[in-house]
């Protein structure tokens, strides 16, 4: 199995968790192929297996890899808990550092330094779109972050201690992506999930995931949650440096590059997210 995405991704994380989760082997990468960039943009998880076309919805990953359907109510939920993701852009140099410590997978040392190379691109796609949106919509943030995770509160109560019950299951995957995303590159929620009084059953739930993903590669949270775990490695200096060099050329070819991503965007139609 393929993949292209970055871990920064709410949506790449639920997939690499759950595969993780499922022991299923796979090949990353955080620079997506040619042919992937111009179908569908920067859009990520993609996952490709054998000869298949790149699926990009990541409950039908989760669901193909072995989870089960996630619940309308669920969803919902879910997709209301990922509003403050927008505040990510807030601090331009944090945003792109961010990125730029994401380690690529490969074994080779050669393929890392163009990876982190091109990735700027993503990066600098990514900020984009974000801050566009920003300008025109604003960040549409909530009175009190804590009340979005108000349903899984109430839910783990009664279920506990997944939201799946006795194990974990597609709705506790996009969801502990989600949490990964808000650590990643801290955010306002981060704050509600540390601190709110009402939300001590969903800090018990996150130790929980923390204890079953010991040994996953890609963990933001155990930073802000305990108890700690082993947090993801970043990149080598040189390797982010090689990145910081394709930022800086890309915002230096400004007029080059804003209509690049602007003509990318439009060509792409985005699936329901999922």
């Amino acid at each position: 199995m393929q993949i292209y995405g970055a871990d920064h991704s709410p949506w790449v994380q639920a997939v690499l968790l759950g595969l993780h989760d499922k022991n299923h082997a796979y090949t990353l990468t955080t620079v997506p192929p040619l042919a992937l960039l111009l179908k569908s943009g920067v859009m990520m998880p993609a996952v490709k297996t054998g000869d298949t076309p790149w699926q990009l919805e990541s409950a039908d990953i989760l669901q193909q890899i072995g989870f089960g359907e996630v619940s309308r109510q669920d969803m919902q939920a879910i997709n209301h808990s990922w509003r403050g993701v927008l505040h990510r852009t807030d601090r331009a140099f944090s945003f792109f550092d961010g990125f730029s410590r994401i380690r690529e997978p490969s074994n080779s040392k050669t393929t890392r330094l163009v990876h982190h190379l091109l990735r700027s691109f993503v990066s600098f796609y990514m900020f984009l779109l974000i801050r566009t949106l920003v300008f025109f919509r604003g960040t549409g943030d909530p009175d009190n972050f804590g009340d979005q995770f108000l349903y899984f509160e109430h839910k783990l109560r009664e279920a506990g201690p997944f939201l799946g019950g006795a194990s974990t299951s597609t709705a506790d995957l996009m969801l502990f992506g989600i949490i990964q995303c808000h650590c990643s590159l801290p955010v306002p929620p981060l704050k509600a999930l540390q601190d709110d009084p009402r939300l001590n059953t969903v800090r018990t739930w996150i130790a929980t995931m923390q204890l079953r993903f010991t040994d996953y590669q890609h963990l933001y949270s155990s930073r802000f949650f305990r108890p700690f775990v082993k947090s993801a490695e970043p990149a080598t200096v040189t390797e982010r440096s090689v990145f910081w060099l394709g930022a800086l050329t890309l915002f230096l070819l400004f007029p080059i590059t804003v209509p690049l991503v602007a003509i990318l965007a439009a060509k792409v139609k985005r699936p329901s997210r999922s």
